[in-house]
């Protein structure tokens, strides 16, 4: 490890930092609490959810990102073992379920468009309910216009593992956090929160799955002990 845990947590503030000394952003404060080497972009959690939180961090006020702080140590440890397509599809949609209602139309489009492709490659892939997907059909039903403008521009295309992990996840991120932030909602530190712990708690849930399926799939050694 290059740098050492500080004695000391450092406060949450926006951005990268090079030390603990000079601050802690939402995932250098995670990498520590997993014992990591100090960094933004550490292995503990999920890429979908760490990009998320760093951009929750990055655009919750000052005076109220120290709120973040006690669900740091939520995320550690919120990992797919073999970077299972399903939590990428079920972050993405429960980020984009959550903000599509609460954003300005300007920003309703793109999420209706990460929706509807995390619907169509469900489907095409026969993974059946991930979870954070059983609100996709609602989200979209809230958004007509946007919803319908989604499916003439996709034109019914499903798309590769690799953009739905490099560009649809991300842009949606990025859609929902910018939405909540300019929306002109009454608590957007508030809504940035939130949108943050149902994330969590969507990868908590795909974490007991992988957990549940693991020990399905595992020896039974009693049966097989001589």
């Amino acid at each position: 490890m290059t740098d050492q845990a500080p004695d000391i947590l450092p406060l949450l503030s926006r951005g990268k930092h090079r030390r603990p000394k000079h601050g802690a952003c939402f995932m250098e404060m995670a990498s520590v609490m997993a014992g990591e080497r100090w960094s933004d972009h550490p292995g503990c959690t999920h890429p979908v959810l760490a990009e998320l939180a760093r951009l929750v961090n990055d655009n919750s006020t000052d005076r109220r990102r120290s709120e973040l702080a006690v669900l740091v140590p939520s995320v550690v440890g919120l990992n797919s073992p073999d970077d299972d397509l399903r939590w990428t599809l079920g972050l993405t949609a429960v980020t984009a379920s959550y903000a599509v209602r609460r954003v300005p139309q300007s920003s309703q489009r793109a999420l209706a468009a990460g929706l509807l492709t995390v619907q169509r490659a469900t489907e095409a892939r026969g993974l059946g309910t991930v979870p954070g997907t059983e609100d996709v059909d609602s989200a979209l039903r809230d958004v007509p216009e946007e919803a319908r403008f989604a499916r003439r521009f996709s034109d019914g295309r499903t798309v590769s593992d690799r953009l739905l992990r490099g560009q649809v996840a991300p842009a949606v991120a990025r859609s929902a956090v910018k939405g909540l932030v300019t929306g002109h909602q009454p608590d957007p530190d508030g809504d940035l929160r939130r949108l943050l712990q149902a994330a969590i708690g969507v990868a908590q849930r795909l974490a007991d799955e992988d957990r549940t399926r693991a020990a399905r799939q595992a020896p039974d050694r009693s049966a097989t002990a001589t």
